[in-house]
């Protein structure tokens, strides 16, 4: 096992400057790049597991937590996909990893990995603590912790509690940030490949912005169409 100081080195030894401010520009100014695109990215953390392996779970929370406060957002991508490992997430204790992931560095596109690779199976694997910790989520606040409740069933298809999302749902309908009419809609969407009816009769019986409607019938239009 190596340190993060030593994938650092590894990913800043194989950046491309002029590959930044195309990337920086997508996410909208909010993180530097190195300029690693998302295959090469991908390869060279293989690479970096195949040479010199993953951290052990005692120092995951430390690799982690080294990566994510370093400048470069491929760092940050890197460190979702080591955490994101099942045996990681075996651990019980691991959801305060995981909460801190959520609420540092936040932007859609770790949070949305995070919602669905990583609270998602935690969630799976440890059941009885959906109820506690998504209530404490909820009524955190933070639109990132909220928006995980709504996304990390998006895997689940037929196990997902559509009890549970509608209910996260109503609490959050009447909410002005884009991230959260965003999050409603594409949860409904999703969820509308396994349950149709169920996600139609919700849509209509609840009052949704236009974007959470349009971005939840989207797939049951599409299927509506001769």
């Amino acid at each position: 096992m190596s340190g993060a100081n030593d994938l650092i080195d590894f990913f800043n030894a194989n950046c491309n400057a002029s590959l930044s401010p195309a990337m920086e520009k997508y996410m909208l100014g909010q993180f530097s790049f190195l300029g690693i695109k998302s295959p090469e990215r991908k390869q060279l953390l293989r690479q970096f597991l195949q040479n010199q392996g993953y951290p052990d779970a005692a120092h995951l929370e430390a690799f982690v937590k080294q990566l994510w406060q370093t400048p470069g957002r491929e760092l940050h991508y890197a460190a979702m996909e080591i955490a994101s490992r099942k045996t990681f997430l075996k651990d019980s204790e691991r959801i305060i990893l995981i909460e801190w992931m959520i609420t540092h560095e936040s932007w859609w596109d770790t949070v949305d990995f995070i919602a669905s690779n990583m609270a998602g199976v935690w969630f799976k694997l440890h059941p009885q603590e959906i109820l506690p910790v998504t209530s404490r989520w909820m009524a955190s606040g933070n639109i990132w912790l909220q928006r995980t409740c709504l996304l990390f069933q998006l895997k689940y298809r037929h196990e997902t509690d559509a009890g549970l999302l509608f209910g996260f749902i109503e609490q959050l309908a009447s909410e002005k940030e884009f991230f959260i009419r965003k999050a409603i809609g594409w949860a409904l969407r999703e969820y509308s490949k396994t349950e149709a009816d169920a996600v139609m009769q919700f849509v209509e019986t609840h009052t949704l912005s236009p974007l959470s409607r349009r971005e939840a019938l989207k797939v049951i239009l599409k299927r509506a169409i001769p």
